[in-house]
C-alpha cells in the first residue's frame, strides 16, 4: 500500500533520493541502512546494465564505500529509487 509520503516520494529524481536518504543516515548514524545500501549496489549494478561491475564490487569494501557516496547518480541511481523510497517512507523528518 502506497502512502502519500511514497508517492511523494516517488516523484523526486534518483539524486535527491540518494542524497535525501544518505545524508539521513549519516546524520543519526544508521550504519544499518548504508550497510544494506552497499549489499545492494552490486545487484543495481547488473539491473543497471553493468554486471562486469558486480565482481569488482565484490572484491573491494574500497569500491562499494565509493559507490554508495556516488549511487544516486544515472543508471545506478535509478534502480536504487525503491530502496531509497523505502527508507524515506520510513522517516518523515529526511
Amino acid at each position: 500500500m502506497e502512502t502519500d509520503r511514497t508517492v511523494e516520494l516517488s516523484e523526486l529524481p534518483a539524486r535527491e533520493l540518494h542524497d535525501r536518504a544518505v545524508g539521513y543516515a549519516v546524520r543519526h548514524g544508521d550504519i544499518g541502512f548504508l550497510w544494506e545500501l552497499l549489499k545492494v549496489i552490486p545487484a543495481a549494478e547488473a539491473a543497471s546494465g553493468r554486471p562486469e561491475a558486480v565482481a569488482n564490487d565484490l572484491s573491494r569494501i574500497s569500491g562499494l564505500l565509493s559507490d554508495a557516496v556516488a549511487a544516486g547518480e544515472g543508471r545506478l541511481g535509478e534502480s536504487l529509487r525503491p530502496f531509497y523510497i523505502e527508507y524515506l517512507s520510513r522517516h518523515p523528518d529526511a
